[in-house]
């Protein structure tokens, strides 16, 4: 599991990084990830993951941060398609990590806000299925405690939900507002949770 570790708040308010590193923590405890990982940008989060245990190949990748529709960041930094052109700086990297993952069965879950809503996050899921050969999980919603709008995408697989899931204002080519997660929504687990049928599909042997 990655985390963006730039989001500290002040001395008085702790800021999300704090949220994330107390749930990895536990995530660890209870056995649902082998490594986290704070980092200050892309490409420490995209180094790590291409070298940690190296020669171990990787199951599932989790990141926890930011994002908006079509992209994740850590700080201001953000990853979205354009990573995967080859002139991009870090796409040496993400061969690296997609030769680690096991095959089609192996998940990239994005938790975090709006990742996969409108258009900006379908064509978002379809590219990086595309690239790396495996499945993808992000969200439509903005997540918290509560994390709404779930989809996991396969590779050779057009998104299934609705261009208008969560979105509050603007339009699904130009989304300008995005709703909150609630109990009610589609698709919603707690930050606690780190399994949905949404995250099984397609699964078994690698």
């Amino acid at each position: 599991m990655v985390y963006d570790d730039t989001c500290r708040g002040s001395r008085l308010l702790p800021g999300l990084t704090h949220s994330w590193i107390v749930g990895g923590w536990l995530y660890r405890l209870l056995g649902r990830i082998d490594h986290m990982r704070g980092v200050q940008s892309w490409g420490e989060a995209l180094h790590w993951l291409s070298t940690v245990e190296l020669g171990r190949q990787i199951g599932e990748i989790q990141f926890w941060g930011h994002g908006k529709w079509g992209l994740a960041r850590v700080g201001a930094e953000q990853l979205d398609m354009t990573a995967l052109q080859p002139d991009h700086p870090y796409h040496p990297m993400l061969r690296a990590v997609r030769e680690r993952l096991i095959g089609p069965n192996a998940l990239w879950w994005f938790r975090t806000c709006e990742t996969f809503g409108c258009r900006p996050g379908h064509r978002f899921a379809k590219e990086w299925t595309r690239f790396f050969g495996c499945r993808a999980a992000g969200h439509t919603y903005i997540i918290g405690p509560w994390q709404s709008g779930l989809h996991c995408l396969r590779p050779g697989e057009t998104p299934g939900w609705s261009v208008y899931e969560g979105l509050a204002e603007g339009t699904p080519e130009n989304p300008e507002k995005a709703l909150w997660s609630k109990p009610w929504e589609p698709n919603t687990i707690t930050c606690l949770q780190n399994r949905h049928p949404q995250l099984d599909r397609g699964a078994g042997p690698a």
